[in-house]
Parts: C-alpha cells; sequence; structure tokens
C-alpha cells in the first residue's frame, strides 16, 4: 500500500548531530514542531518533497539576539568573535532586518545604536570588525543614511586622513564615506567639509590595489554629487593629474586591474572628461577680444607676422590680408572666423585644440597650414574646418558631456599617462586627418568621406586599449586609407548577410558559371599544348614528347620531340592520335601503369605527386609525368572535363574562391548599407477587379 501524500520523508541536519532520516506529516507538522520550536517561515512546508534535506540553523531573531548580547560583553575575545560572526551574518538581508529591529527597539535615539561602538576607543581587529558589520547592514537600505551625526562622519573622515591606518579600516572608511556621498545630498555637504581631494591623493601613491580602488571610488562620488560651479573650479588639468597618478601607480605595482578597479578608472575618464563639456557648450562672441586675440595668435604662428598696428596701411588693405590669411587656415568664414565658432558642440573647444596644437607642436601646424595652402582650392584640406568638426567627432567617441554607465568597465589607458591628454589626442588625430586626406586624394566635395574615414581610423584603434599615446600614433600609422579598404572588404565577406539566405542563393547561382569559366580555361591551355620529358627505366631525361588538344576537343594529339621546343607545336607535326570519345579513365599518382613499374618504384617521390595517365581501349595507355604542380592541376582538370567528370585540383578550388569573391562583391556594390532581408517580400494580394487594364480598342 503506498504511503500517504501527505508523509514526506526527509533528512534533517543540524548543528552538533548527525543527520536523521525522518517522516513529515505536511498537514499536521507535528513532529517538525516538535523539532523546531521557532521556524521562522512554517507556510512553505507544502514544498517538502521525498528525499529533501533540510538543514537547520539558529532563526535570525535569535541569532540576532544572541549576537546583541555577546557583542555587550566585557571580554574582549568575546566581542571579537561576536563582531567576526556579526560580519558574516550581516550579508544576509533577513538577520539584518532582525538586528537592526532589535537596535532601534534597545534604542531609544530612533537610529540602530550599533555605530556608537564605532565612536568610543576600539582600535585593531574590533574596529575593523565593526566597520565591516556597518557597510554589510547599510547595504540592504533598510536604514536611512541621513540618520547618522556629524561627530560620526568626523570619526569615518579621520581614520581617512590619518597617515597611517589598517588598511582594512582604511578601506571599510572609504567604503563608507563614498555611500554617504552618493546616497545623500546633505551628507555630501558634510563630508566635503571634512575631507579633500588633497587629503585622498596619498592613498593613489601606494601599491595596494584595493586601496586606491576605494579611493578612486570616493573622488568620483565628490565629483558626481558637487554642484555644477565648484565641479567647474576643479579644472581638466587638476584632474588629469589624478589619472596620471593613479596610473603610474597602477602600472608599478605589477598587478592585473580588476573589474571594480576599471570601473572607477573608467568613473574617472568620464569624469575628467565631461570637464571639457563647459567649453564645448560654450559659443565664442564675436565682439570678445580676449576669444579674438586666439585666432589673431593663430595667424601670427602659421605665417610669422606681427599684428599690425591700426595705422600700418589702409582699412581696406589690411582686411583683405587677414581674409586672405584666414582662407589659408581654412575658416569657412574668411572676413570673420569668430562666427565659425558660435557652433555648438564644439564650441570654444575646438578653438582650444587648435591653440595647443599650434604652440606645442608648432612645426606640425605650419607644414599642415601651409601645405595646403599651397594646394588648388578644391583639394586643399581647411585646417580651420577639419579641427572643428574634428574635435566634435572626438566629443561623440569619448562621449563627453555623458554620465557614467554603471556596468561599464571600458576605459583607455593612454588617457592616464599625459595631463593633457584630450589636447594630445587632438592633435595626433588632426595629422592623422591631414594624412588620410591626401591618400585619398580627396576635394572639397570629399570632406565628410573623409571624416567617416578618420573616425572608422580612430575608432579602430582605440579598441586595442593602447598604453600610451605614442601606441595609438602607431597603430593609426598602420591604419593607412589603403588598410581601411582591406579591411572593410574583408569585414564585409564575412558579415552576417553574406550567411543570409539571399546571399546564399546567389552564391550557389553564381557557382555553376564561374565553373564553367575555369573548365574553359582548362580546355584552352590544353588546346595550347604541353612539352613532356620521357622517364625511362634508365633514367635519361633527354628525350621530350608533346601533347595538345585539338580545337574542336575532339582529339589528343601528341608525338616525339628532339629538343624542347621554343613554342607551341604545330598539329601537322604531331604524328600520333587519340580520340577523345576512346579514353576510359584518367589516373594519377601510383595508380598510373608507369609507377607501378618496377623501376619506376624508385624514382623520386616527387614524380608520383606529378604522374598521371590515360587508360584508352584495352590495356592500353598514354603516360604522363607534369612538369611542374601547375601544369599537373591544368591537364587533370582539363581531361576530367572532357570525360564529364568534376574537376577536384587545389588550383580548382583556389580559382573558385577567388573568382567567386569577385564575383560577389561587383554584384553588391549597388546594394552598399541597405539591409538585405532574410526572406522575400510577400505577394499583394489580387486587386479586387483589373478595370485599370488599359484597353487598347
Amino acid at each position: 500500500m503506498p504511503p500517504p501524500a501527505d508523509i514526506v520523508k526527509v533528512a534533517i541536519e543540524w548543528p552538533g548531530a548527525f543527520p536523521k532520516l525522518m517522516e513529515i506529516d505536511q498537514v499536521k507538522a507535528v513532529l517538525l514542531s516538535s523539532i523546531i520550536k521557532k521556524m521562522p517561515h512554517t507556510s512553505n512546508r507544502n514544498n517538502i518533497k521525498n528525499g529533501s534535506i533540510l538543514r537547520l540553523t539558529t532563526s535570525a531573531a535569535q541569532m540576532a539576539q544572541q549576537l546583541h548580547e555577546r557583542i555587550q560583553s566585557s571580554s574582549m575575545d568575546m566581542k571579537l568573535d561576536a563582531l567576526k560572526d556579526l560580519a558574516n551574518s550581516s550579508r544576509d538581508i533577513t538577520f539584518a532586518q532582525e538586528f537592526i529591529n532589535l537596535d532601534v527597539t534597545v534604542c531609544s535615539s530612533g537610529c540602530f545604536s550599533f555605530y556608537l561602538s564605532v565612536t568610543i576607543t576600539v582600535f585593531g581587529d574590533l574596529l575593523s570588525f565593526t566597520l565591516t558589520a556597518f557597510v554589510e547592514l547599510m547595504d540592504h537600505g533598510i536604514v536611512s543614511w541621513d540618520t547618522f551625526s556629524v561627530a560620526f562622519i568626523k570619526k569615518i573622515a579621520s581614520y581617512v586622513c590619518k597617515s597611517s591606518m589598517d588598511t582594512a579600516v582604511l578601506q571599510r572608511s572609504l567604503a563608507i564615506l563614498e555611500s554617504m556621498v552618493l546616497n545623500s545630498q546633505d551628507l555630501y555637504q558634510k563630508v566635503a567639509q571634512e575631507i579633500t581631494i588633497g587629503q585622498l591623493i596619498p592613498h593613489l601613491q601606494g601599491t595596494d590595489q584595493d586601496i586606491q580602488t576605494y579611493t578612486i571610488a570616493v573622488i568620483n562620488a565628490l565629483f558626481l554629487k558637487a554642484p555644477e560651479e565648484k565641479r567647474q573650479q576643479c579644472n581638466v588639468l587638476h584632474l588629469s593629474k589624478i589619472l596620471f597618478l593613479v596610473f603610474q601607480n597602477v602600472i608599478r605595482s605589477n598587478k592585473p586591474i580588476n573589474d571594480e578597479m576599471a570601473h572607477q578608472l573608467y568613473v574617472l575618464q568620464v569624469l575628467t572628461f565631461n570637464l571639457l563639456e563647459d567649453r564645448m557648450m560654450t559659443k565664442m562672441d564675436p565682439q570678445d577680444q580676449a576669444q579674438r586675440d586666439i585666432i589673431f595668435e593663430l595667424r601670427r604662428i602659421a605665417f610669422d607676422v606681427e599684428c599690425e598696428s591700426n595705422n600700418s596701411g589702409s582699412f581696406e588693405k589690411r582686411k583683405s590680408m587677414y581674409t586672405r590669411d584666414y582662407k589659408k587656415l581654412g575658416f569657412i568664414n574668411h572676413v570673420n572666423p569668430a562666427v565659425d565658432f558660435t557652433q555648438i558642440p564644439p564650441g570654444m573647444l575646438a578653438l582650444d585644440n587648435m591653440l595647443y596644437f599650434a604652440r606645442h607642436h608648432q612645426d606640425a601646424y605650419i607644414r599642415i597650414v601651409l601645405e595646403n595652402s599651397s594646394r588648388e582650392d578644391k583639394h586643399e584640406c581647411p585646417f580651420g574646418r577639419s579641427s572643428i568638426e574634428l574635435t566634435k567627432m572626438l566629443c561623440e567617441i569619448l562621449k563627453v558631456g555623458e554620465l557614467p554607465s554603471e556596468n561599464c568597465h571600458d576605459f583607455h589607458p593612454m588617457f592616464f599617462t599625459h595631463d593633457r591628454s584630450f589636447e594630445e589626442f587632438f592633435c595626433i588625430c588632426i595629422q592623422l586627418l591631414n594624412k588620410t586626406w591626401k591618400e585619398m586624394r580627396a576635394t572639397s566635395e570629399d570632406f565628410n568621406k573623409v571624416m567617416q574615414v578618420v573616425k572608422e581610423q580612430i575608432t579602430r584603434a582605440l579598441t586595442i586599449k593602447p598604453n600610451s599615446l605614442d601606441q595609438f600614433k602607431s597603430r593609426l600609422q598602420n591604419l593607412s586609407y589603403t588598410e581601411i579598404l582591406k579591411l572593410r572588404q574583408s569585414e564585409r565577406m564575412n558579415q552576417e548577410d553574406f550567411q543570409s539566405r539571399p546571399i546564399l542563393e546567389l552564391r550557389e547561382k553564381i557557382q555553376p558559371e564561374i565553373m564553367e569559366l575555369i573548365k574553359q580555361q582548362r580546355l584552352n591551355r590544353l588546346c595550347e599544348g604541353t612539352c613532356f620529358r620521357k622517364i625511362s627505366s634508365r633514367r635519361r631525361q633527354d628525350k621530350f614528347w608533346y601533347c595538345r588538344l585539338s580545337p574542336n576537343h575532339k582529339v589528343l594529339h601528341y608525338g616525339d620531340l628532339e629538343e624542347s621546343p621554343q613554342g607551341e607545336v604545330p598539329h601537322d607535326s604531331l604524328q600520333d592520335k587519340l580520340p577523345v570519345a576512346d579514353i576510359k579513365a584518367v589516373v594519377t599518382g601510383k595508380d598510373c601503369p608507369h609507377m607501378k613499374e618496377k623501376g619506376a618504384l624508385k624514382q623520386n617521390k616527387e614524380l608520383l605527386e606529378l604522374a598521371f595517365s590515360v587508360l584508352y581501349e584495352s590495356d592500353e595507355y598514354l603516360n604522363f609525368i607534369a612538369p611542374d604542380k601547375h601544369e599537373y592541376c591544368v591537364w587533370t582538370d582539363g581531361l576530367n572535363a572532357l570525360l564529364g567528370k568534376e574537376m577536384t585540383s587545389e588550383f580548382t578550388r583556389s580559382d573558385m574562391d577567388t573568382l567567386l569573391n569577385m564575383e560577389m562583391k561587383l554584384r553588391l556594390l549597388d546594394l552598399e548599407n541597405i539591409q538585405i532581408p532574410e526572406v522575400p517580400p510577400p505577394i499583394p494580394k489580387e486587386p479586387s477587379n483589373y478595370d485599370f487594364v488599359y484597353d487598347c480598342n
């Protein structure tokens, strides 16, 4: 008789005892309730199945009560063990809720009193486990961060500011400060008063990657929560120096960068570039003399001229001279170039980059300007317009102005190697743009095409994550316009589109045409004929014979020669004939009759790879030793084609791949950037009537 459905057999484990096999009545749960007096979840007992293993532990409420009592112990050893257990147990949200509720009940202040133990004089492991438990409890979001006092913040900040502090304590203190800043605008104000970025920088100079990661996280949090005006007070140069310092110490530690460190470096990189947003979104005021002086400086450096005084020459003459020079500099507005920088983005950021390039890479700047000003108008690469569009493109690539993503680890090490990394990045890219312009032999009408190629060159170079700007520059040198075209073609052939059903069907349709083309080439080559050597048992190789196919592909003409011919041998001079209709088979290698002869078995192994025979009538054969592998493939393919068999040589496979790929590229030229559908479009419904048909009568 089968056991009742409500009775299940389970193995029950509990601390300090061996597991036991027991039966549980799911309806009454009498046995279970006798074992577990305080089972927190009795409502799920119906989910227990036969063969389940139940592991019984102390309930969360009971464990919280026990730990709370042990923490109050006067024994330091017992207190330390209790804090260890608390740090481990606090990861569980059920326990955390019970412990916090218990503490709130005990403490009348309305905030769980556990954190007060931090403000008393504790040190070493006691403090470490205390802070660890605090971080774990607060991570559950049960208690608001706004409930903590300034005294508590000061205490945590003091641990961070101390010159020598236990590593574990420092890590937890930094984690607490980060959470405070990110979770409360009010706490940000209080934390910002207690700690500065300057006090955090010494922690970046060590070799402990965990400390560096937590420190960067606090810096990032302070920047993210800072008001806009305060954020702009810390300029790009200052934050770039932090990036440089961080990366140099990470490299020096010789440790791989973990995911959390990579994420914090990514956030710091984004925040650094976001400081450029103010300049990027600032229009140039054509009436601002300080801004106009920057353009005058670009003109002075390029053409080695001094700004003329108002009395030097007529107004019209000076205006004409300025217009000419601004045209050479490549501005769109030759009369008033300041108008070019009213477009946002990139705004004034483009002008900042141009001035940096002119001052710090003066030779390259002068060369680019003079080189383009000496070309025909339609072939010049306009420096001013190019710089503005390039700056805009770089901001798009680096996502300037966007908030950092929570799960992204995509940082670029090269931006951590120079305190003016964005400007240097621009200098490399503007020279690349000029080089690509020349390689493409572009005209003014090709400006957008050139910019697209340059964007592809930059993004491809960034994908390898170069460790320095020099590595980035070297990578760009290998990504010429010709190389980009090759990569595009290669990727296009490997795209999913080329594996789609329409493309595969097109390949199948084209393949017979290509095979027929290869067949005709092979037969034409047989019609031209080839000179073969005669191999005798005495290994004398001074005799030749010639074989060729007749133009109508019906007869093989062959005959002996006294010496190797200089050109084609006419049909009339070849005495012997073999009708193609009489050929029974073509055999190769060891299957050839002349390779089976006793003397021939000792021939060089290379001969086996070049040997083939034509069998005809009964036991008659025509033996060949091809002069090279190419002729061997041509003749075996051609003879198989004459017999209506498949051409299987490696040369045929190679020719098929080459010709098929070329034909596919030609046929798909007009479909570039057009998505090819996987299935044919649906056939439309028939019209309700055919009255639209034109009646010729």
